[in-house]
């Protein structure tokens, strides 16, 4: 194959792949919508249930498990534990949404 084949190819596979990653950027996005509209329904749940917002030891054990998950499938714990902590504060805020309006 010619450098001028392997560049065009390069250059077609690339497009692919950016287009894999935005179509997985999306599915991200759609993941991250459904857990906040848990979360918001979890928030009604706790109030319902006289139950607290912050449940710490529920929090630290989400982030250990996929922390456990994230080494599992060879990624580094570290920055999904960091991911996963915003995860986890965008999710208390949504279930705290509520509450200034029924307090």
């Amino acid at each position: 194959m010619t450098d001028s084949a392997q560049n065009t190819e390069a250059l077609a596979e690339l497009t692919r792949c950016r287009a894999e990653i935005e179509r997985i950027d999306n599915e991200i996005i759609e993941l991250l919508a459904k857990r906040l509209a848990l979360g918001k329904r979890t928030g009604e749940l706790k109030r319902l249930a006289g139950l607290p917002i912050l449940d710490p030891t529920r929090e630290a054990a989400v982030i250990r498990r996929v922390t456990g998950l994230a080494r599992d499938a060879g990624l580094p714990s570290e920055p999904v534990r960091e991911v996963f902590w915003q995860i986890v504060g965008m999710s208390r805020r949504a279930q705290d949404e509520g509450r200034e309006g029924r307090e």
